[in-house]
C-alpha cells in the first residue's frame, strides 16, 4: 500500500530520537503538513497498521525492538501572527521546531514564551505534554489546537485549551493516541514585555525581583544559558544532550505521606499536596552526576541527575536498566515511586 508523504529508506527510529536509541519501524514516511499527516495517519489505520508521531523525538524512548507499524514524522511548517491590541493570536503548525517558534517570537518582541526557550522537539508535542520550564506552562498561554479525530476520522478545528486537561507535565491527549494535534494557537503579549519571571532561579540570574517582567530576550538568553549549564540544549557533540530531558516527573503526593528530607526542595501544589524535587530525591538517594549505568554505555547527565544519557554505543535496554535502579533506590530510601516523563515505545520500566 502507498502512504502520503515521503517513505524514508532509512528505517532506524535511533536516527529521529534526540536519544539516538531505538531499533527500526517497519516503515517510516515524513509528512510536509497538516493535510499529509492525516492522509499517511488515516491510510496507516485503513491499513490496520499502528502509528507512532515522531516530531523532534525528544521525549521518546523506543524500544530496541523497534516499532511494528508505521512512524509518520511531522514536518509541517508555518507560523501566522494575528494582532489584536496588547495581544498577538500566534497559530504554528505542529511539526515546527519549538524553540524557533520561541525565538521567532522573542525576535517579534513578543512576551510569554521566552521562559520556554531551548526545549526540543515539536510545536505539536507541547500541548500533549503541557510542556512546561522556569516557571511557565504551555497551559498559560495555549488557545487552542485543531486535531485529527483518529476515532471519527474528522479534523476538530479551535479545540479549546480548558478541554484539554492540561495539568503538570500531561493532558487527555498524553498516554492516547485517538487525536493528532494538526496546529496550535498562543495569546502573547504584544507589549514587549515577558512573561512574569517567577522561577527563584532565573530572578537571580537576570537579577529581577521575584513576579517582575523584563525584555523576553533577555529572559530567552539568561534561560538558554541556564539550560546549557545543565546539558540541556541539544548539541550532537555533548553526549550530556543524549537525552530525553528530564526523565522522571516531579512527585505530587497529600503532604501526609510525603517524607520529610532535610534540604528537599518542595512546593505547595493544592489540595492538601505537595510537589517534591524528583532531582534532590535521587541525589540524596545515592546517586550522583555521571553515575553510569551497564558498561559506562548511558550514565545520569554529568551536569543534572534528572536527565538519562547515552554516552555512545549503548541499547534502549541500557537506558532503562538505569531508570530502574534509580527509580528503585529512591523507592527503596524514601518510599515515593518516580513516574518517567518520556514516552516509552514497546517497552516498560
Amino acid at each position: 500500500m502507498s502512504f502520503p508523504g515521503t517513505t524514508t529508506t532509512d528505517p532506524r527510529l535511533s536516527a529521529h530520537t534526540t536519544l539516538r536509541l531505538g531499533g527500526p519501524a517497519a516503515r517510516i514516511v515524513r509528512a510536509e503538513g497538516s493535510a499529509e499527516v492525516v492522509d499517511a495517519v488515516g491510510g496507516a489505520d485503513a491499513a490496520g497498521e499502528r502509528v507512532l508521531l515522531v516530531g523532534g523525538g525528544s521525549n521518546l524512548v523506543v524500544a530496541d525492538t523497534g516499532f511494528d507499524g508505521t512512524a509518520v514524522l511531522l514536518a509541517g511548517r508555518g507560523v501566522a501572527y494575528e494582532r489584536a491590541g496588547d495581544s498577538v493570536l500566534v497559530t504554528v503548525e505542529a511539526g515546527e521546531d519549538w524553540d524557533d517558534v520561541v525565538a521567532a517570537t522573542v525576535a517579534e518582541g513578543l512576551g510569554g514564551l521566552e521562559c520556554l526557550s531551548g526545549i526540543p522537539g515539536r510545536t505539536g508535542a507541547t500541548p500533549v505534554q503541557n510542556v512546561g520550564a522556569y516557571g511557565v506552562e504551555v497551559a498559560d498561554l495555549l488557545v487552542d489546537v485543531d486535531l485529527y479525530d483518529r476515532r471519527t476520522r474528522t479534523v476538530r478545528t479551535r479545540v479549546p485549551a480548558a478541554e484539554l486537561g492540561l495539568a503538570y507535565r500531561t493532558s487527555v491527549l498524553k498516554g492516547t493516541d485517538d487525536a493528532v494535534v494538526l496546529r496550535v494557537r498562543f495569546a502573547l503579549r504584544a507589549d514587549g514585555r515577558s512573561a512574569p519571571v517567577r522561577y527563584a532561579e532565573l530572578a537571580r540570574t537576570l537579577g529581577v525581583e521575584p513576579d517582575s517582567r523584563t525584555e523576553p530576550a533577555v529572559v530567552r538568553d539568561a534561560v538558554l544559558a541556564l539550560r546549557r549549564g545543565k546539558g540541556m540544549v541539544l548539541d550532537p557533540d555533548d553526549h550530556d544532550t543524549w537525552s530525553a530531558g528530564s526523565f522522571f516527573t516531579n512527585p505530587v503526593l497529600p503532604v501526609a505521606d510525603a517524607p520529610v528530607v532535610d534540604g528537599l526542595a518542595a512546593w505547595p501544589a493544592g489540595d492538601g499536596r505537595v510537589k517534591l524535587s524528583a532531582a534532590g530525591l535521587i541525589q540524596q538517594a545515592g546517586f550522583t552526576r555521571g553515575f553510569a549505568g551497564p558498561g559506562g554505555r548511558v550514565a545520569l547527565s554529568s551536569r543534572h541527575v534528572l536527565a538519562l544519557t547515552h554516552r555512545g554505543g549503548g541499547t534502549t535496554a541500557d537506558l532503562l536498566a538505569l531508570a530502574a535502579q534509580v527509580r528503585d533506590g529512591v523507592a527503596g530510601r524514601f518510599g515515593v515511586e518516580l513516574t518517567a516523563e518520556p514516552v516509552l515505545v514497546g517497552c516498560t520500566l
